[in-house]
């Protein structure tokens, strides 16, 4: 049965995201209740092989219940366990820290946070990008109660203000800069009293909750060093913290505040390492996985530092901001087994010209998320990379954020067709969006799911909490997506991203998936563009592989006869690259109106 949220122990997590609307993006804080760190461990063998679905609904059962810690007791598990073994290395900035290091310095910093005044159910902003810090940060929130809000480091100054006044942050960590992000200056933008302010005593019109700021790497007037917080602690404040872990427990509602936290619930990471890795005593002896996700994102910090205290495995951060030969090289390097990353970051990988010449025979696995992966990629990358496992993950921030997984053991179809089988103690469902009715199997409609991984809504934001979570429990994902007989969903795409040309209901999907074979395409993407006949034309913007030439005639050529006619692209445009977000996303309402301004489509 799906486990009830009304009788487990609840954790909760503040995180910012940038959501895409069609007038551009808006900002929404999620207000995240769960189950503490829980997994319900699913057999990766447990492969569905025989059809049991009638309906367009699912339910991932298990006999296995949840098993309930926090994340300080993870952390302390792992660092009794294997102190000596090494628990985060920071390529680029040299550093290596073991689990018996990181649990003192975790220790040291949520002492040092209290000792400044931060207490129990306080917000504490990270803005920056990964970095040793950013991990300390996340483990010492957690154990001192306080709740951690993950910002996008390349956030300015009107997205700060926004993130920091909504949620009420006492407090902000950040570096003294990352490129061209002066990170001090901007908060100045919006606190001018900072230069003039008594550390932990920031007084500002603008941010009235705000009171510690706090940077990496150096001490402007009005903050506090992070190694002066560091330092700060005394025995009182240590014996403070002691006593603060013993009262918290996974029946606390601000116990933990991650992105992360659902995911020990689910089995999907723990259906991966099973069979990627040397498993002792729980403990993944020899697996070490490569991230260059941004830590600030669910997936960075789920799958990445979390999964690394649940299974005592070594995370490699291959660079602070994503770079396609820094994770090249720190595969090499690092011996890596694992390799986690956006079909975007994939794609960049595998076209970078110097690909051959690096060694990636430690690679066993790799897991894809944060968006459509075109079959073709998963393929390329398997075959090139020399990947025996893949596996790609569904899900969204609001579900903690992984639903959706395939098994280590699914036939290659089933890989590059379908995004899995649901996670243990989930539902899902395929409605009709105008009727919310079930739908039959194979045939598209909206994705909903509902299960304990479902957050508990937007931050103040009662209007658009009760838009995508019915009184029953069901958040609406906004995907378009089918179950087959056996219980595998088949994305479609988004249902904002639907082209509706001349009445005909087209998925963009659909259509990138297949030019994705030419071989010239390096990257496609997608969209809608306005049309005073039609409603909406087809637009396919087109990255290609360099050193090739193509055109608009030959891609439409190349669809003839293998598609339909109604799904040919009208417009083929040629880019030299696409806007995304930091995760790797693309930023589709940003390229519909780049080539409407661009085609003089306007309306």
């Amino acid at each position: 049965m799906v486990s009830s949220c009304s009788h487990v122990p609840m954790i909760l997590f503040l995180r910012v995201m940038e959501v895409a609307t069609c007038s551009g993006p808006w900002h929404f804080l999620f207000l995240f209740v769960y189950q503490s760190l829980a997994h319900a461990i699913h057999s990766p063998d447990n492969v569905p092989t025989k059809p049991m679905l009638t309906t367009s609904y699912v339910h991932g059962t298990c006999n296995l219940p949840f098993t309930s810690k926090t994340v300080g007791q993870c952390l302390e598990e792992s660092a009794n366990l294997v102190p000596d073994k090494e628990a985060v290395v920071f390529v680029q900035d040299g550093v290596r820290k073991t689990f018996g290091q990181l649990k003192q310095e975790v220790d040291q910093l949520a002492a040092g946070l209290l000792a400044i005044g931060l207490k129990k159910g306080d917000r504490l902003g990270m803005w920056g990008p990964n970095m040793y810090e950013w991990v300390l940060v996340q483990f010492a929130t957690a154990q001192a109660g306080i709740i951690l809000v993950t910002v996008n480091p390349a956030y300015q100054h009107r997205e700060l203000e926004f993130v920091l006044k909504k949620v009420g942050c006492k407090a902000l960590i950040f570096p003294t800069k990352f490129k061209s992000q002066l990170y001090y200056d901007i908060l100045k933008r919006i606190c001018p009293e900072l230069e003039q302010a008594i550390p932990g005593d920031l007084k500002s019109k603008c941010l009235p909750d705000l009171r510690s700021v706090i940077v990496i790497g150096s001490k402007p007037p009005g903050s506090y060093s992070f190694e002066e917080v560091f330092q700060a602690a005394s025995a009182s404040h240590r014996e403070q913290l002691l006593s603060l872990q013993k009262k918290i427990s996974c029946d606390d509602p601000i116990n933990i505040q991650f992105t992360s936290v659902g995911d020990f619930h689910h089995s999907e990471h723990t259906r991966f390492p099973e069979t990627t890795t040397t498993k002792t005593n729980d403990t993944c002896t020899d697996t070490r996985i490569c991230v260059g996700l941004p830590l600030y994102h669910c997936f960075g910090c789920v799958a990445s530092s979390l999964v690394m205290t649940l299974f005592n495995c070594t995370v490699v951060y291959s660079s602070p901001s994503f770079e396609a030969r820094a994770v090249l090289q720190a595969i090499q390097e690092e011996r890596c087994t694992v390799i986690y990353g956006t079909p975007m970051m994939y794609i960049d990988i595998l076209s970078q010209k110097d690909f051959s010449t690096y060694d990636l025979s430690s690679l066993q696995a790799g897991v894809v998320g944060g968006s459509f992966c075109p079959g073709e990629v998963l393929k390329k990358a398997m075959k090139q990379m020399n990947i025996g496992t893949i596996i790609i993950g569904y899900g969204m921030t609001e579900n903690s954020p992984v639903t959706f997984q395939g098994f280590t053991l699914d036939e290659i179809t089933r890989k590059t067709e379908t995004v899995g089988y649901i996670g243990s103690h989930i539902e899902a469902k395929i409605v009709d969006p105008q009727t919310q009715l079930i739908q039959p199997l194979q045939t598209s409609g909206e994705l909903l799911v509902r299960g304990y991984c479902v957050m508990r809504g937007y931050w103040n934001d009662e209007k658009k909490t009760k838009e995508c979570i019915t009184p029953e429990g069901w958040f609406r994902t906004g995907d378009i997506a089918s179950l087959d007989e056996y219980g595998y969903c088949q994305i479609l795409g988004r249902m904002n991203d639907m082209i509706i040309r001349g009445g005909e209901n087209i998925y963009p999907a659909e259509i990138e998936e297949f030019l994705h074979t030419h071989p010239k395409v390096e990257e496609i993407q997608v969209i809608g563009v306005n049309d005073e006949k039609m409603g909406e034309e087809i637009c396919a913007c087109i990255r290609i592989k360099e050193g090739t030439e193509c055109t608009a005639q030959e891609i439409k050529d190349y669809c003839k006869g293998q598609i339909s006619h109604f799904k040919i692209p009208r417009y083929i445009i040629f880019v030299k690259d696409m806007p995304m977000t930091v995760t790797g996303k693309i930023q589709k309402y940003k390229l519909r109106k780049k080539i409407e301004e661009d085609l003089g489509l306007e309306k």
